[in-house]
């Protein structure tokens, strides 16, 4: 399978991931202080539903757009809120990136850095970033260019690490970059989402992750049942999400968004803690 950001758009985990974003950007924004964001496998930034990719998957149907009727809400947790104006404000039929949704919740002090490898897929973030004086583009490998961003001067922030998954290595690969960013700049906040094709390697991966040596990291794990369909080959059907250094209460938040949001997606969800707090 692929896990290229464009085939999996505004599906169930990109719901459960990019609140887990919009989390810690409302966490560092409580501050005064400035605050940097670095995304290491940024994608385009702006995703069309209606494109090829998503079209060929069908799975925004079966995530953000099952979610749509919850858009304008007063009573929802503030986290809520903001990702649902964050998607609205894409435009009907597109969804935003996580670049893009960082973009867009920024203050003039803060930066964002969304690096991208592929270089169509970079020529879309750049456009995508253009308006965001504060948010700059960066063609490259994620992964090679962790060190030199890293620590930030502004000495607080949040790395998201989302790689498509394609390489055979792309797990070590990635649990060896949260590693390697964490000894550079411990204090930070990480987030690190990977594709769940088994629970015991799952497992694993979070254990490799553990052994960056992190006191504090906080699990999120979402699944669909798949459709028995031909096409559903493609279909992502289950995805976790790591973060070391979680803001305070960030998993009350985030079961108190899972308790509205898995019953309309028809979804499982699970926030537990691999190391600190209730681990």
């Amino acid at each position: 399978m692929n896990y290229r950001h464009a085939f999996h758009a505004g599906n169930f985990a990109d719901a459960v991931k990019h609140l887990a974003l919009c989390d810690v950007l409302l966490h560092l924004k409580r501050k005064e202080k400035p605050f940097f964001m670095l995304d290491t496998h940024a994608g385009r930034g702006l995703y069309d539903l209606s494109g090829e990719e998503p079209a060929r998957t069908g799975e925004a149907a079966r995530g953000i757009e099952k979610l749509r009727p919850l858009f304008g809400r007063s009573d929802l947790p503030e986290t809520m809120k903001t990702y649902f104006d964050c998607v609205s404000a894409a435009g009907a039929a597109h969804y935003p990136g996580s670049p893009l949704i960082a973009a867009r919740l920024l203050r003039a002090g803060d930066r964002l850095v969304a690096i991208e490898k592929q270089k169509m897929e970079f020529a879309s973030l750049k456009r995508a970033l253009s308006p965001y004086k504060n948010a700059k583009a960066i063609e490259g490998d994620g992964y090679e260019r962790i060190a030199a961003l890293l620590p930030p001067p502004e000495r607080r922030g949040i790395v998201l690490i989302d790689p498509p998954y394609e390489a055979p290595d792309e797990f070590e690969r990635a649990a060896a970059a949260l590693a390697a960013a964490y000894r550079r700049f411990a204090t930070g906040i990480y987030m690190l989402w990977f594709p769940i094709k088994s629970p015991a390697a799952a497992d694993a991966f979070c254990g490799e992750v553990l052994a960056c040596g992190a006191k504090k990291v906080l699990r999120i794990g979402v699944s669909v049942s798949p459709v028995a369909a031909a096409t559903d080959k493609e279909r992502l059907a289950a995805a976790g999400l790591l973060i070391v250094n979680p803001p305070f209460e960030m998993d009350a938040r985030m079961k108190a968004c899972g308790a509205i949001i898995a019953p309309l997606l028809e979804a499982r969800f699970g926030v537990d803690w691999l190391a600190g707090e209730g681990a």
